[in-house]
């Protein structure tokens, strides 16, 4: 239950870190079953932000989701 969280926590930051213009981003997709890219952002749970980063390879071997809620928590 706490790594189901951390991801979302996790997937929440990524949408609200800072904004890229889409022009500068690689064009080139992932295929279906090609692995992702590495990546590491601070991680929060329910009761604060967590000390280390979480990176997507700590999870390496298990099946993550990443859901994003762009308006979570938000006035928008």
């Amino acid at each position: 239950m706490r790594q189901a969280i951390c991801v979302m926590l996790l997937a929440g930051a990524f949408v609200m870190g800072d904004p890229v213009d889409a022009g500068a981003q690689d064009s080139g997709l992932l295929a279906v079953g090609e692995m992702a890219p590495d990546f590491a952002l601070p991680g929060a749970t329910r009761h604060g932000v967590l000390e280390e980063p979480v990176s997507l390879s700590d999870y390496r071997g298990e099946t993550v989701v990443l859901a994003f809620f762009f308006r979570v928590r938000t006035r928008g």
